[in-house]
């Protein structure tokens, strides 16, 4: 601790506050107010670092920054690894011996492979004393993870949790009766009970997040939870991992929380996705659910009905955003099972590389409602041979298309042909919104002109280039 004050002095970084200027024949005012309330201030209008250097304006000041509610620290702002740890252990210390109660800690710490585990044994006292806000980011090989301590799991104070690279070993039982938001990153599990009931146990639960990765001892992941609202899951496959290492045919994720109202899907590599009671889910955003493998053929109708009843359980949302990598599935699969009718869908957003475009048309008519359409193409100047063409008119452009907004446009003939597309088939349009990119201001004017010059559907349809 005294290190570091020492470190932060001889790069000039203490300010002395009040200035003398406003001190100078004036009582010190700031000095008769209570600990209590000093430390509140220092919580209100300074971040952890600025509090700290409070430290140095007098006897008095030297320790009241230990009594402040938040405390925000990474490790990497430290001199090094050892001052770090010698700082948390002075504050540990003080909080244990005062029992001073500490709403917010966020912790981000870089620790090589011989530096001395401390997490455990920091958490476990912090969650003793009332923790609202716990955020634990270990930086570390996940060979050499830290495991939480039990106490953690019995922590009733707890609203905001999230871990990253940690482990998570057996407990029996859960009482995080206050626990809204939970994020689990990049971690270690026991087996799937535990991360299982970890969810299911938290009874006030509304936000949950969680990012996987190979090795993490979890070949199913339930989420079960009758109070969850919004769920975002992803898989993460780093450097060096192999595909060997993940059984893939035991694998995947079943959903069951009947208040969910937002999903945000990102695992492709799980075989199965399963969602049940899924009539509160209003807004998705599919990004990666499914990939070749999972193309199904006549033959694979296990594989079939799998793929059809994750896509009618998600047909009731009004609004949904597909990334390139699900369009692209729903290019080679489309064949074999046409999509759900999307009947409450108002608002899409798609991703499109200019090889998929052509399923534009059979993905607009599976939303006969749809009022607002932006498309992120992605275009490809090496393939302007390419030709675009569509060949229906989808239900939605005659009777309740809006707004279509085109986006990152490179140039082409891709242009003209989507914009034309629009324009001329749209019957409600009442706007069109073009990003586009021109390689010269000559190229712009001409394309602008030819878009201009479009016959309109609509009437009231107005073009807009950005």
């Amino acid at each position: 601790m005294e290190g570091y004050l020492e470190y932060m002095k001889t790069k000039q970084v203490c300010r002395i506050w009040p200035p003398p200027r406003y001190i100078s024949g004036r009582e010190d005012l700031i000095s008769k107010l209570p600990d209590s309330l000093i430390t509140q201030i220092l919580f209100l209008y300074l971040p952890t670092k600025e509090a700290v250097r409070t430290s140095v304006l007098s006897t008095r000041w030297k320790s009241l920054w230990l009594l402040i509610p938040n405390l925000d620290l990474d490790s990497s702002k430290f001199p090094d690894y050892n001052t770090f740890v010698g700082f948390m252990e002075k504050f540990i210390d003080f909080s244990r011996e005062h029992k001073s109660c500490l709403h917010k800690l966020k912790l981000s710490i870089r620790k090589n492979v011989n530096d001395p585990p401390c997490v455990t044994r920091w958490v476990d006292v912090v969650v003793r004393r009332k923790l609202e806000h716990l955020d634990v980011e270990c930086l570390v090989n996940r060979k050499f993870l830290e495991e939480m301590p039990l106490s953690l799991y019995a922590c009733d104070t707890l609203v905001y949790l999230r871990l990253h690279r940690v482990s998570l070993g057996e407990f029996e039982s859960v009482s995080l009766t206050s626990l809204k938001t939970m994020r689990l990153e990049e971690n270690v599990y026991a087996n799937d009970v535990v991360l299982e009931s970890l969810i299911s146990s938290c009874p006030v639960l509304e936000d949950l997040s969680i990012l996987r990765m190979v090795k993490d001892n979890v070949k199913v992941l339930r989420v079960r939870s009758q109070t969850l609202t919004s769920l975002h899951v992803d898989f993460y496959f780093g450097e060096g991992d192999d595909y060997d290492d993940f059984d893939k045919k035991v694998s995947g994720v079943f959903i069951d929380a009947p208040r969910l109202e937002y999903l945000k899907f990102q695992d492709d590599l799980s075989e199965s996705k399963i969602i049940t009671n899924s009539g509160s889910l209003a807004k998705v955003n599919l990004v990666y659910v499914f990939n070749e493998s999972d193309c199904a053929d006549v033959a694979d109708l296990p594989k079939r009905n799998m793929v059809r009843s994750f896509l009618t359980s998600i047909s009731g949302v009004r609004d949904m955003k597909i990334a390139d990598g699900f369009v692209e599935f729903l290019y080679f699969n489309i064949d074999f099972d046409p999509l759900p009718q999307f009947c409450n869908l108002s608002c899409l957003e798609a991703e499109f590389s200019l090889h998929y475009l052509e399923i534009l048309p059979t993905i607009l008519e599976s939303c006969p409602h749809l009022k607002s359409l932006v498309l992120v193409l992605e275009f490809n100047p090496s393939r302007e041979d390419v030709q675009i063409s569509f060949s229906s008119v989808p239900r939605c452009l005659v009777s309740s298309l809006e707004f279509v907004e085109i986006k990152y446009l490179d140039g082409g003939p891709a242009i003209m042909e989507v914009a034309r597309y629009f324009v001329e088939n749209s019957r409600v349009l009442k706007k069109l919104g073009l990003h586009l990119r021109f390689s010269s201001h000559q190229e712009g004017f001409y394309m602008l002109k030819d878009l201009l010059a479009l016959p309109r559907g609509s009437g009231t349809c107005r073009v807009i280039v950005c």
